[in-house]
Parts: C-alpha cells; sequence; structure tokens
C-alpha cells in the first residue's frame, strides 16, 4: 500500500529563501513551481515544491479546514477531521460538500488509504503516535504544511497566522482571496492601535481554568501577541499557572478567559461566570467593572480565519468604549 502511494504533482526541493521560483501570475502554468518553507517535528525547516495545485487535500483541524474553505478551495479536500467548532455560519454551505470523518485525528492508515498528495494539519498530528514525521510523507511524494502557531514556530505570533494564509494561498494559487483575508486582519489591527493610542494603557490578563488551576497566557502565546499589538499591556508576560491572590495583585483592567465550546453555547457564559461569581475575587476591577470577558479558543490559537474575530473580541473587551 506504501509503495503504491502517488502524488507526482509534487516533489521536495531545497531552496534557502523558501520562496517561489517564478513570479505569481493568473495563469496557473506560469504560478508553478511554487517552494514553501514548512518544518518537521524537530523544528527544522524543510522546504517543499509544487509543480501545480493540490488535488487530494487531508485537512486536519480547525484552522485547516476552515482557511481552505474560506480560499473556496472545498473541492480539493479529500477528507477533513478535528473540528473543536462548528464551522462558521458563511462556510458551512461549502463544508456540506466535504467529507468529514468521524475519526478526529486520523490514524497514517486512515491517511494512506485516501492517497493525498497534501497533508494540510498541525505540528501534533506529525509525531511518531499518529502520524509520525513529515519525512515520511515526503519521501512517498506527499507533502505537508505545519500550521507554524502549533508548535512549528517558537513563538506564537499574528504574523504567523497571516503567514499561513499567504503560504495556502500561493500553495493553491488563489493568493488574491488569500491576500484580502489577511488585509482584513491588518485593517483593523491598525484601526484599533491607531484609535487607542493616545488612551491610558490597559492592563489585561488571558486565563483559562486547567485541572483547578488558573493558567496565564503569556507573550509568547498567539492571544498575548494580539493583545500587544492592540495595544494594551498584558500582565504576567511570562505566562504560566498562578494562584488567586496573584491574580488579585496583578488586578488588571480586564480579563480574557479562554474556552472551548465543542457546539455548546454554554461555555461562554460559564467561563465568564467562573471568575464573576468567585467571591474570594471579589475585589478586582475587572469584576467591578463587570469587564469580565470570554474568548473561544479556535480565535486565539492556531487560529486561521478566525483571527478576525479574535481580534475583535480583545478589542471590544479592552476597549468597551471604542465603537460607541
Amino acid at each position: 500500500m506504501i509503495l503504491g502511494l502517488t502524488a507526482c504533482s509534487s516533489k521536495n526541493e531545497n531552496n534557502i529563501n523558501g520562496e517561489s521560483n517564478n513570479e505569481t501570475s493568473l495563469d496557473s502554468d506560469s504560478h508553478y513551481p511554487v517552494t514553501i518553507t514548512t518544518y518537521n517535528y524537530k523544528n527544522e525547516p524543510v522546504d517543499i515544491t509544487f509543480d501545480k495545485a493540490p488535488e487530494k487535500v487531508v485537512a486536519v483541524y480547525q484552522n485547516s479546514i476552515e482557511t481552505l474553505l474560506a480560499l473556496g478551495l472545498e473541492d480539493k479536500i479529500e477528507i477533513a477531521a478535528g473540528l473543536d467548532h462548528e464551522v462558521k455560519d458563511e462556510y458551512k454551505d461549502a463544508f456540506s460538500k466535504v467529507n468529514y470523518i468521524e475519526e478526529f485525528t486520523p490514524s497514517k492508515e486512515t491517511v494512506v488509504m485516501e492517497q493525498p498528495d497534501f497533508i494540510l494539519s498541525w505540528y501534533s498530528l506529525f509525531s511518531d503516535k499518529n502520524l509520525g514525521d513529515v519525512d515520511y510523507w515526503h519521501q512517498n511524494n506527499i507533502n505537508t504544511y505545519m500550521a507554524l502557531n502549533s508548535g512549528a514556530a517558537q513563538d506564537r505570533t499574528l504574523e504567523n497566522e497571516k503567514a499561513d494564509i499567504l503560504n495556502l494561498g500561493k500553495i493553491f494559487n488563489v493568493e488574491d482571496k488569500a491576500n484580502q483575508i489577511v488585509n482584513e486582519i491588518d485593517t483593523k489591527t491598525n484601526e484599533v492601535e491607531n484609535s487607542v493610542k493616545d488612551q491610558e494603557k490597559q492592563t489585561t490578563l488571558i486565563i483559562e481554568y486547567m485541572d483547578g488551576q488558573i493558567y496565564t497566557y503569556g507573550a509568547k502565546t498567539l492571544g498575548g501577541d494580539m493583545v500587544q499589538k492592540l495595544g494594551a499591556e498584558l500582565l504576567n508576560p511570562n505566562g504560566g499557572n498562578i494562584s488567586e491572590e496573584d491574580l488579585i495583585k496583578l488586578n488588571p483592567d480586564s480579563i480574557f478567559v479562554v474556552y472551548m465550546d465543542r457546539t455548546d453555547e454554554d461555555m461562554s457564559k460559564e467561563a465568564i461566570n467562573t471568575v464573576m461569581n468567585n467571591k474570594a475575587l471579589s475585589s478586582l476591577n475587572a469584576i467591578k467593572n463587570e469587564r469580565v470577558n470570554s474568548i473561544a479558543l479556535g480565535e486565539m490559537y492556531c487560529s486561521g480565519i478566525r483571527t478576525i474575530d479574535g481580534i475583535n473580541t480583545f478589542a471590544n473587551g479592552l476597549y468597551p468604549n471604542l465603537n460607541k
């Protein structure tokens, strides 16, 4: 079965700059070959070259699926898996045409059976216990792309999310659509930053309750980078667990509580109430001023096209009077 894998449309090449060998053109023949830099499980850069757009894609996890849908590539998806939330409403019609499987993290055997020419997913999928390192697939002429903020890059940043979208635009020769999505992210970020540059700097914390502990997202997380790009001061920038006493001492102007809904609409309200209804935290300014907000994990961790939703959620929580 392994020997039967064929994906002759793509090949691997070493390219120091990791850039396209040809200038982008509306003519698909002149657009290719395109070389993109991705990573292996050792976090080492790996250059892959596409001689044409992939035709049989395995897309795993929320951002992988939704970004392809946003780029109008639903007909390229052979199988999809791993949704944490329902797809955004505007893409539900397109998603209805996709073969979504119940296996949340597809096994190597499942993927091999599909004979894909491209696998789009997270760093964790390419571990030994899942699909194995990317070398296995590249040796069988199957290209891969690993979301930068899934663990491939050391720092999780807003720029990485934009880079993923732009890279997929290059891979599939839909750069205009990719640029449009990235421009929307840039426009909103710049709009907020310019609107509040003369205001008093707001302090904030992004927290998540994990096993009874209060985990804080630091400056090197995507959420932390987002709020800093929006002009706020992220408290406890090193991240990690803190106590309720630590939280009280930090006393941020606003708090964002992370949740994963798994289609449970009540999770957002429950996340807020975890803080608002905690009598031990009643002295917090964020509680007194009702500035405890919820944010879906998918909006601030490998967020893909939901990056703009994360920017809006953070902007509205940091600056509640911004649009009034």
